[in-house]
């Protein structure tokens, strides 16, 4: 029998305030919006996003676009005293109000939608701002977003969504366990995905001698590029060259952090060659994952999940990533997994890949194939089988 979906209507998507739907940016959340939408299956209902006007104008074609006039965020010591504040009005069984305050205009046109599914992403206070008599909520989770809420505000927020998505097993877990019972049942996992033929690469690649290992992603503390930075110090090897991709944010153009700028003075004068490369547009890193051969994915903190993962095995890279959070549900028993937070560990894994070119070769052919079965379409299935099941 064919996957029976919801109707005809749009979904709608809705991002953060004040988050791009353009792949001039590197934030997660568009990407996956992106994705579910593009690679949708047929017959499934078309998608919007809700997007505040003053975004990037140069956005994905893969859905229609529903703007709004965002509302002010407050600045200062207000913006202060309501990052404090409102935490505790939760625990007291009152609502976060400034919160509900600025999402409140991104389904400010929800009475002019077709009745359907309103997508909130990460965004927990706006399951009470949609009018559920027409539409029916649900939240989507990428990050650990309860861990200020305790299980009775969590229930009051909740109390009227579909479906809670989660990007991985892991993060279902932990939200899970944040929830009253009765809401345990209505998590789903909706699995992160990739554009396996927009980044595959053929390969073995054409290496010359050395192996060229790449970090992507947000140059921050937990992220861990010092680790992998560390972990080429310890092998001490010139057969190796390293590339640092990213900066603390999403633009180019910032200053360097204090961070960022102890990661240079550690990687002076160390016998591999190494380079850093600012932030750079998602158009941009195919290429850039098309000319390295390991990709290091060294995070400190529990990734809910890590698109790079996919992203660097359909690039016919080795992943070398940490044992924690959703990294190994991404990696699917590819690549290899080190200890979170050990140099060491990953320098033993760069010097067995540096020694031997034929497991290199078989453990890049592993990945590519681990992510060719996680493809946007795989996922995007997934997602409308999940709300299939809820309208049914």
């Amino acid at each position: 029998m064919a996957t029976r979906y919801p109707g005809a209507v749009p979904v709608v998507h809705v991002l953060t305030p004040g988050d791009h739907f353009s792949p001039r940016t590197g934030s997660a959340i568009p990407t996956v919006v992106d994705g579910l939408c593009r690679f949708a299956p047929p017959g499934a209902p078309s998608a919007a996003v809700a997007v505040a006007r003053g975004t990037y104008a140069d956005r994905y074609d893969s859905a229609a676009i529903v703007e709004y006039q965002a509302a002010a965020p407050l600045a200062g010591w207000a913006a202060r005293a309501v990052r404090v504040a409102e935490p505790v009005l939760g625990r007291l069984g009152l609502p976060r109000l400034d919160t509900r305050r600025v999402l409140r205009p991104s389904v400010g046109g929800q009475g002019g939608w077709p009745p359907g599914w309103v997508i909130g992403h990460n965004m927990p206070q706006l399951v009470p701002t949609v009018d559920a008599q027409r539409h029916r909520p649900v939240l989507y989770v990428h990050n650990d977003l309860l861990r200020t809420y305790s299980r009775g505000e969590a229930g009051r927020v909740l109390d009227r969504v579909a479906a809670v998505l989660t990007v991985s097993a892991f993060m279902a877990e932990r939200t899970a366990a944040e929830l009253p019972l009765r809401l345990r049942s209505r998590v789903h996992v909706v699995p992160n995905g990739v554009d396996f033929e927009r980044f595959r690469a053929a390969g073995p690649h054409r290496r010359s001698g050395m192996l060229r290992v790449a970090f992507i992603g947000r140059v921050t503390p937990e992220k861990g590029p010092d680790l992998l930075i560390e972990a080429v110090r310890l092998l001490g090897r010139a057969d190796l060259e390293l590339t640092l991709i990213g900066s603390r944010g999403f633009t180019a153009d910032d200053p360097l952090s204090p961070y960022e700028r102890d990661l240079r003075r550690a990687a002076a004068g160390m016998a591999a060659r190494v380079r850093f490369v600012p932030f750079v547009p998602r158009a941009q890193v195919p290429a850039l994952l098309a000319d390295s051969d390991v990709v290091v994915v060294p995070s400190r903190f529990e990734e809910p999940f890590g698109l790079t993962v996919l992203e660097a095995m359909a690039s016919h890279n080795v992943v070398v990533g940490a044992r924690i959070g959703g990294i190994p549900e991404a990696m699917g028993g590819a690549g290899i997994l080190v200890e979170p937070g050990n140099p060491r560990s990953v320098a033993e894994a760069l010097a067995a890949l540096l020694d031997d070119e034929q497991l290199l070769d078989r453990l890049a052919a592993e990945c590519q194939a681990r992510a060719a079965r996680q493809d946007w379409a795989v996922s995007s299935a997934r997602f409308h089988e999940v709300l299939a099941g809820l309208d049914g």
